[in-house]
């Protein structure tokens, strides 16, 4: 089943918290779906960070992108993230993952344990089995009590959670990955997919997870939504990249150039022959990435 392009910013800081607020209302205003904070200790703590977009747009959704599942205790932040969806309104998307390559580095300056690529990866499943139980909990208060705020904050508290969420169904949860393992976490639980490949990978390496995750999904996989993450938009590198990088070679996932016409037919392309319907870039590409998410969004 086709789905209908989205498109979402990456961004992790900001001078001060009013151009942190700005960075929100331009993404909103650009047309884009989406507002994707990462998970790291270099950059804005990222339920944090969200909260205070949540109060500066309307419509705008709001992500992590991704959260480390080693970093944190699970049922706590499922409490955390019920919080959120509340504050926004019933914006949240939460992504999780095993941890970046450098992740080891944050998790031992955070006292939290790393753990093998198998601990990590029950992790993973741990904070999104405590999120859907943390939103489960939250409807069944709801239902008890009605829509009575103070029956249902009574509720709450006697179940020992958080229960005054919007989503009730809860919040859509996007996976990381690529790999087999990840993949069948994806299968089985992930409403979203971010194929997490190295910027040289070209579509032949993108179907070859994608392949995976429909057999292991089945039936399921029609209703995912599959989603690369841009390292390039147009012939400008990224300042932050190294001096003398050449980035991806021609034809690579991570890359687009040429007109807005020609990147969108791009897109299209991927989308028809891969299914790729969510289209995720850093911040710095926002403006230059804009006339192709008018022509797209919602196609």
């Amino acid at each position: 089943m086709t789905k209908h392009f989205r498109f979402g910013i990456v961004a992790a800081l900001a001078p001060d918290a009013g151009a942190w607020a700005a960075l929100a209302r331009r993404t909103e205003d650009l047309g884009y779906s989406t507002l994707l904070v990462p998970d790291t200790l270099g950059t804005l703590p990222p339920l944090l960070a969200l909260t205070a977009a949540a109060t500066a747009t309307t419509r705008l959704r709001l992500g992590t992108f991704v959260l480390a599942a080693p970093y944190r205790n699970p049922r706590q932040l499922a409490w955390e993230l019920a919080g959120l969806d509340f504050l926004s309104g019933g914006r949240l998307e939460v992504g999780v993952g095993a941890g970046r390559p450098d992740a080891r580095e944050d998790a031992a300056a955070l006292g939290m344990p790393y753990g093998t690529a198998g601990e990590r990866i029950a992790q993973v499943e741990a904070v999104i089995a405590e999120t859907r139980a943390a939103f489960g909990e939250a409807r069944a208060a709801f239902g008890q009590a009605g829509a009575a705020s103070s029956e249902t904050t009574a509720a709450s508290s006697k179940s020992g959670r958080f229960s005054q969420v919007v989503q009730r169904q809860g919040p859509p949860i996007l996976v990381a990955g690529a790999g087999e393992r990840m993949m069948a976490v994806a299968a089985k639980e992930a409403d979203i997919v971010t194929l997490a490949l190295p910027p040289d990978s070209t579509d032949d390496d993108l179907r070859r997870p994608i392949d995976a995750l429909r057999g292991m999904a089945g039936a399921r996989f029609d209703q995912i939504e599959l989603s690369v993450n841009l390292l390039q938009v147009g012939p400008r590198p990224a300042p932050w990249l190294p001096a003398g990088y050449q980035g991806p070679p021609p034809g690579a996932v991570a890359v687009l150039d040429g007109s807005p016409r020609e990147m969108a037919d791009v897109l299209l392309r991927r989308r028809d022959e891969l299914g790729v319907s969510y289209v995720t870039v850093n911040g710095f590409y926002a403006e230059t990435l804009a006339p192709v998410v008018e022509l797209l969004t919602g196609r």
